[in-house]
């Protein structure tokens, strides 16, 4: 479902193709910049299972854990997977706060996942000294999650479109931990000089985004979103 909240007008993340090799990642972009992969990998057999039927047939009984989607996500709310997706999964009111909004983005139960995250094919670069853990999560147009920092990783998108918002360490953003990114995007991002806007972009099916460490990062999905991050631990 096409949500009303419009792509950027200009991607400003750098972006990279298949010709990128390893030492060029670890000396470009692993601890100092983001970037945007295509064709690093090809998940069109994961996309195969991620459709609303198929999950709902696979995991429609089984609990999943939502976040409340601000900064923090202290609050947790388990419910059924097919509860979520027929009844909470939908557009993001642009009234309500991120402590009111629950949302499903990765507090995944590994021994009943695990399964389906076996078909997904992980981005090919690593960076040394971590291991690789994944976060799976599906959300409503307009949803996402406010500015907030931790170690590096992936983010994939497998079904729509995702609008990314990225600050460097050393330049922490101006924002409410409990407003929403669709508030956030609607009254503080017009107000700000271009010097301090992020680097930002939207991200669509098969593409890759990597974040360095310590980057905050706020998302928001244009669209009904399904997508998927390695985090590097």
């Amino acid at each position: 479902v096409a949500g009303t909240v419009p792509e950027e007008p200009r991607c400003t993340v750098e972006r990279a193709d298949a010709s990128l090799t390893y030492s060029l990642f670890l000396q470009r972009f692993a601890f100092s910049r983001p970037v945007i992969l295509s064709g690093v990998t090809d998940n069109s057999a994961f996309r195969a299972l991620c459709t609303r039927e198929k999950l709902l047939a696979a995991f429609g009984p089984f609990p999943v854990r939502l976040s409340t989607a601000n900064t923090y996500s202290y609050r947790k709310v388990d419910v059924p997977f097919q509860e979520y997706v027929e009844h909470l999964l939908k557009p993001q009111d642009p009234a309500r706060l991120g402590s009111d909004t629950l949302y499903f983005f990765g507090d995944n139960n590994f021994t009943e996942w695990g399964p389906l995250f076996q078909h997904y094919v992980p981005p090919p670069f690593r960076i040394p000294g971590t291991s690789p853990a994944y976060s799976f999560g599906i959300a409503g147009s307009g949803s996402g999650v406010p500015f907030h920092w931790h170690g590096p990783g992936f983010s994939e998108v497998i079904f729509g479109r995702k609008r990314w918002f990225l600050y460097p360490p050393d330049q922490t953003p101006h924002f409410h931990p409990n407003e929403t990114t669709l508030a956030w995007l609607q009254h503080t991002y017009p107000t700000l000089p271009p010097a301090q806007r992020p680097l930002e972009c939207t991200l669509r099916p098969g593409e890759v985004l990597y974040f360095p460490d310590r980057w905050w990062h706020a998302t928001l999905n244009l669209d009904t979103s399904v997508f998927i991050s390695t985090f590097l631990g």
